[in-house]
């Protein structure tokens, strides 16, 4: 079996034989049933071999869909000019690389189909060659536009940047509304809804299935899919790793697994994981470990956030589908594949966020760590390490100092908010010990508690911002927070701990058995 990795284009994919998972016939329905789109999904998640497909469908290369659910779909085949705008090219740090790349792809398109002096900017020069290639070929075009928001992605933070990339798409893409009569099909495709009002204003006419039951497999695997085409390689992965087919799958699901664009769909599995996975034979975090998502920083940043309430946000269809706002990241956040959707509540019509799976979970706390600490990336595995066998051996002073080195040196902006930073870092820090142990992580008004439970020990902590460890260790007793482990055969540790304004660290700590 020869897996895909990497190859986005589906000339080359079918040609030289590799695995295709067939999207033929959810790519018939929207040719068939509608003319303008818009699809949101996370990065290497099939968005350029989907726009590539459609860049095949519409050029009339029927040899390349033989064998294939469009094969006895289709009846006409028709060859169409197919304009495919491709913006993952570029690196978006200055003005002049969006005018750039749209001016190259531009002039190859008037080596085609012809230019006129009168056409100055680059909307008009667009409109021009969109109504010069209908009326030369007597058909109507195509147009596909892949990862239209990587410029402004790549912008957040910068604003007189972004406003700027804005103010040469909104008429660059407002090419799609005025030439309608020119156009049979355009389909635009993105991580996120970015400047939906602002550079879609006017494209009214595009139709969004992000999150839309009947086309939530377009890209992605659905469970079926990956039996049905990958049998063979999961009992290879299975002999590989020495475990039983169930158990094979079974950690699958629990890695990659776990995604929905709407409420009640069946989870849809990363594809680019899944696929390196059954080519190496190896488990690992491949979809994280390929892209380094900075501008999600600059957005938690930016908006001061909870992270603990970020992992388990609830919200409405409204926020899931809205646009970049300098307040509210959980968009962004959500339509780049950190947080999916996990329940629905119909009488509120309210959505509950978390971690799709394993693999994101883990990969983002790791990718978090030298930004709310001082821990390196590279250092952050041997720390989570020495964490877990402080946790195992009850070797307490150990831990809280450990825990001390995460709190100290942070970089001035992130603690303005000093009860709010000392959260994340303890939420994070409990995140990654939940993987190895069982950790329960809860913050209400003044008060933080971190639950740890291993094999031999039982730790229940209190933390207090510029109180005293005494009075977090009396809450303990106060409350009970022990009542429950009272005949557990297992020691229990109750642990007050208070965090000094001063030293902006962790100052004292009590221990009481």
């Amino acid at each position: 079996m020869k897996y895909p990795i990497g190859i986005q284009n589906f000339e080359s994919l079918r040609k030289d034989g590799y695995l295709y998972i067939d999207k033929t016939e959810l790519i018939h329905k929207l040719v068939s049933e509608g003319r303008y789109y818009f699809l949101s999904r996370p990065r290497r998640f099939g968005k350029s071999l989907l726009i590539s497909t459609l860049e095949a469908y519409f050029q009339g290369k029927r040899e390349l869909f033989e064998g294939l659910a469009i094969e006895k779909l289709e009846k006409e085949w028709t060859a169409r000019p197919v304009l495919h705008i491709d913006l993952n090219i570029e690196r978006y740090n200055k003005p002049e690389n969006l005018h750039d790349i749209l001016n190259f792809t531009l002039s190859h398109w008037e080596k085609l189909y012809g230019s006129d002096p009168s056409e100055t900017s680059l909307s008009l020069r667009f409109a021009g060659i969109v109504r010069r290639a209908h009326e030369q070929t007597g058909h109507r075009v195509a147009i596909l536009v892949d990862e239209y928001d990587k410029p402004l992605l790549q912008a957040i933070g910068n604003k007189p940047l972004q406003e700027e990339y804005r103010n040469i798409l909104k008429p660059f893409y407002g090419v799609l509304k005025t030439m309608d009569g020119h156009i049979r099909f355009a389909m635009l495709t993105g991580v996120t809804k970015f400047g939906k009002v602002s550079v879609f204003s006017d494209l009214n006419n595009l139709k969004d299935i992000s999150m839309l039951p009947q086309y939530v497999s377009i890209c992605g695997l659905t469970e079926s899919e990956i039996h049905r085409y990958m049998e063979e390689g999961i009992q290879n992965l299975a002999d590989t790793q020495h475990l039983t087919y169930d158990e094979t799958c079974r950690k699958l699901e629990e890695l990659y697994d776990g995604y929905h664009f709407t409420p009640g769909s069946e989870g849809i599995y990363n594809p680019f994981s899944i696929l390196r996975t059954m080519d190496s034979g190896i488990f690992a975090s491949y979809w994280f470990e390929t892209g380094t998502p900075t501008y999600l920083v600059t957005l938690l940043k930016q908006g001061k956030c909870d992270l603990s309430e970020m992992a388990s946000a609830v919200t409405d269809v409204e926020t899931l589908d809205s646009v970049y706002g300098d307040d509210e990241p959980i968009p962004v956040i959500y339509q780049s594949g950190y947080l999916t959707i996990k329940g629905y509540n119909p009488r509120f019509e309210s959505y509950t966020l978390g971690f799709p799976n394993k693999e994101v979970e883990e990969g983002f706390m790791k990718f978090l760590v030298p930004y709310y600490t001082p821990i390196r990336k590279s250092a952050t595995n041997f720390e989570i390490q020495k964490f877990v066998r402080e946790i195992e051996t009850g070797n307490v002073d150990a831990f809280m100092t450990r825990l001390q080195s995460f709190m100290a040196d942070t970089p001035y902006e992130l603690i303005r908010d000093q009860e709010l930073h000392y959260q994340n870092v303890l939420f994070i820090v409990s995140k990654l010990l939940g993987f190895y142990v069982q950790a329960e992580y809860r913050t209400s008004q003044g008060r933080i508690d971190l639950l740890l439970q291993t094999d031999k020990f039982v730790y229940i902590m209190e933390f207090k911002l510029e109180g005293s460890a005494e009075e977090a260790l009396k809450q303990i007793e106060e409350r009970g927070y022990a009542a429950p482990f009272a005949s557990d055969t297992r020691k229990v540790l109750k642990i007050g701990v208070n965090f000094s304004a001063q030293t902006r660290n962790i100052d004292r700590w009590l221990v009481s058995e």
